[in-house]
């Protein structure tokens, strides 16, 4: 018996968007359904994804587009708790641990996190690596035991199933060899179809611009942070960005067991400022999109709320937040040549250097040092002595210390002129 006909033709669909035209609803649910399922060819879907690329989507084919994407698989569904849902999300950056204190800190005051996260790739670190250098700890977890930990201790960082919007896992596989990767419509419909089918009720994002971020323009990222607001508010969740630095890392940190430390220094009550700027400033915006807005998170920090929350949260995913954080064998320092005032310590320079000394992968299959990574000792406008360490790099094949100081030689300045402290948070939008 010979096969139905299909209820669109691709390349009729791949024509239309080549040359403009605008994609009906339908067309959009069979081409997203028909590529998931492989109906329509990976060479057809890269051509589709060339032409929104080149072309973009309206507001109303991206919302549908999006939709699709989460029609693809489960939607997970945390109505049931008696907190309100609240999550996070960030388009990434060097240094940015902000999630592990910002989910015990939001659940400290009220709400539940569920934080779907994922691993490095390039200079940016991963969330689960970074917590996979605690000893025990596990990403993988069941919706009935994440469901159950988020009524018990109000946080969860685990890894997404490979059944929430699978349509994104191939789309995003594809667009990595096709040129596409910057096609801010496709970047928006990854990201807001995983968060929308994750089934919170309420997501901040945090949108980073700079030599360290995926957008580099702030023109950039503010066009992606309002498209991904209006997929969210389109699709019933209360949605706010706000647009963030990433010239500079964030923290004195970048590495996983580094990153580990320095955040629990910030739950401690200490670490870098701008960490704490950050952490805070999500976390009022978190709290108020669910209107839990009596609470200052700030108090949480102080009188170890929050810290008690983290060891709940580590404990109950097999970690043990007593352990020793491993640490790399091998050690050198970066020094000033000069002295005088920093210039910049530029983002991109240290992730690739952390990158090189073992702390992130090329390939998603890579492994990673847990111990691996770069200490900064200086920011910008710190003044400085001839001789003053800037850096320590850490590793456990040191034959990687050579191409780390390479990057990371044309990632710092020491001058004479003084430093102004750049805003960490440049505008909120929603």
């Amino acid at each position: 018996m010979p096969s139905p006909a299909p209820a669109f033709d691709v390349v009729d669909l791949i024509r239309t968007k080549r040359d403009g035209g605008e994609l009906e609803p339908d067309a959009v649910d069979w081409l997203i359904a028909a590529y998931t399922d492989g109906r329509v060819a990976e060479e057809q879907m890269s051509a589709m994804a060339m032409a929104v690329l080149l072309r973009g989507l309206s507001r109303t084919e991206l919302a549908r587009w999006t939709a699709a994407m989460i029609a693809s698989g489960e939607r997970m569904n945390f109505s049931g708790l008696s907190r309100p849902t609240v999550d996070k999300h960030s388009t990434g950056g060097v240094g940015d641990k902000i999630t592990l204190p910002l989910a015990p800190l939001v659940a400290a005051c009220g709400a539940a996190v569920p934080q779907l996260s994922g691993r490095g790739l390039g200079h940016t670190g991963g969330t689960l690596d970074k917590l996979e250098s605690v000893p025990g700890w596990r990403a993988g977890l069941g919706v009935a035991e994440m469901t159950a930990q988020l009524e018990d201790v109000g946080a969860v960082i685990c890894a997404a199933g490979s059944d929430l919007a699978p349509a994104d896992k191939k789309l995003y596989a594809l667009r990595d060899v096709t040129g596409t990767v910057e096609s801010i419509p496709l970047i928006a419909s990854s990201i807001m179809s995983k968060k929308i089918a994750e089934g919170t009720s309420a997501l901040v994002l945090d949108v980073k611009v700079g030599s360290g971020a995926f957008m580099k323009s702030e023109a950039d990222a503010r066009e992606l942070a309002e498209t991904m607001v209006g997929l969210g508010q389109d699709a019933g969740v209360t949605t706010v960005a706000l647009l963030t630095q990433m010239s500079t890392p964030l923290g004195l940190t970048a590495g996983n067991a580094l990153e580990v430390a320095e955040s629990v220094e910030v739950l401690a009550g200490g670490g870098p400022e701008d960490v704490v700027e950050l952490t805070l400033a999500l976390a009022r915006e978190m709290l108020a999109a669910v209107g839990l807005t009596a609470v200052d998170p700030a108090d949480a920090l102080a009188d170890g709320r929050a810290m008690d929350v983290w060891r709940a949260m580590i404990g109950a995913q097999g970690g043990d937040p007593d352990a020793t954080l491993p640490r790399a064998r091998e050690t050198e320092v970066v020094r000033a040549g000069r002295a005088g005032t920093v210039q910049r310590v530029d983002a991109m320079a240290v992730g690739l250097a952390a990158w090189r000394l073992g702390a992130g992968r090329a390939r998603r299959e890579d492994a990673v040092q847990a111990g691996a990574g770069v200490q900064l000792h200086v920011r910008p406008g710190d003044r400085v002595a001839a001789g003053a360490p800037l850096f320590t790099l850490h590793t456990d094949t040191p034959q990687r210390f050579a191409r780390a100081q390479a990057v990371l030689a044309e990632g710092y300045a020491v001058g004479d002129e003084p430093v102004g402290a750049q805003p960490l948070v440049i505008d909120r939008i929603g």
